[in-house]
């Protein structure tokens, strides 16, 4: 099976530092060759030193061995190219960076990876990075629907420009931002410096992956609101018929996806010697067997939810009624 690319989305509102971000990762000495794919040119270029530029294919390849790409057409088709153009070996990369606008929410980009087979089959979706601007995210996050949806949907937040607020008014924000996403890890970024290692290759929207490497991750963040955008973790300590959970998940899934955003579990499922890892985007959901349950370790569902308006009794009440029957 031949590996896939890992692939990372760079969200985050209007001036919080996106590209700033991207030249850092691009300049930086780590010896990785990215491919990066931009919605649109920013005004001032990635990088001054280029070598091709293909106006056709909007296919740029930079001094340093990375590939920028523009998106003013189809993700899908650009990325079927530079997948085309590596196999045939006339350009090289090992990681593709997507790049999105500011005010766009990173839905439907991450959708792509999950709907599109041709996509999946070579592109795994490493992980969801959204800069947030301290000076301004308060004004934004309540101004902007797309600005809450960007922290919802993020598997990594990055906090820029904290050097122009105080410690109460960084406080404030840090609690506004788990209240919308509490999966999210968070940390401060100055002029988009970062390491790289907390950034790529960090299977930050692979459950299955996250878990074994963090058990606790989805942790007890209980039942927090924020905004319109809110997330809540649903518990079960009782084993779960796994075709009652995926009857009631779809039915879910077509009256309320366009709400989800993101949704992801590890299910105690009874008679399953392993546990089972499903994960969502609005109305694309996928499962998989995952690791096996240790005969030391507590047995237990857990599944984070993070939308908008999510109907969060009706979740609890439906899901209740998926425990297996002879564990009810």
């Amino acid at each position: 099976m031949t590996e896939l690319i890992p692939v990372t989305i760079i969200t985050g509102f209007l001036g919080s530092g996106k590209t700033t971000l991207l030249k850092r990762i691009l300049q930086g000495d780590h010896g990785v060759r990215i491919a990066v794919i931009e919605n649109e040119f920013a005004a001032e270029s990635i990088d001054h030193g280029l070598l091709v530029q293909d106006s056709d294919e909007q296919i740029v390849e930079m001094n340093n061995g990375c590939i920028c790409c523009s998106v003013r057409g189809d993700l899908i088709r650009i990325l079927g190219e530079l997948h085309a153009k590596r196999a045939a070996g006339t350009i090289a990369f090992d990681h593709v960076i997507i790049e999105t606008t500011g005010l766009a929410a990173p839905g439907p980009v991450a959708q792509t990876f999950f709907a599109e087979p041709s996509i999946s089959e070579c592109y795994l979706l490493d992980a969801i990075l959204t800069v947030v601007d301290a000076r301004h995210a308060q004004q934004q996050l309540t101004a902007h629907r797309e600005a809450q949806e960007q922290v919802g949907f993020a598997d990594r937040i990055l906090l820029s420009k904290t050097d122009l607020v105080g410690k109460d008014a960084l406080a404030a924000l840090r609690q506004r931002l788990v209240a919308i996403n509490g999966r999210a890890g968070i940390q401060k970024v100055r002029f988009g410096n970062v390491p790289l290692r907390d950034i790529l290759n960090i299977r930050g929207f692979n459950l299955n992956a996250i878990v074994e490497l963090e058990p606790d991750f989805l942790g007890e963040l209980g039942h927090r609101h924020g905004d319109g955008v809110q997330s809540f973790v649903y518990h079960q300590a009782q084993a779960l018929d796994m075709l009652q959970v995926e009857n009631f998940l779809d039915a879910v899934v077509q009256l309320f996806g366009n709400q989800l955003m993101r949704y992801k579990g590890i299910l105690y499922v009874a008679d399953l010697p392993c546990r089972a890892v499903f994960q969502g985007v609005h109305m694309l959901m996928g499962s998989e067997l995952g690791a096996p349950w240790r005969d030391d370790e507590t047995r237990a569902s857990k599944i984070i939810f993070i939308g908008r308006d999510l109907p969060q009794d009706m979740l609890i009440r439906g899901l209740d009624r998926c425990v297996a029957k002879a564990a009810a």
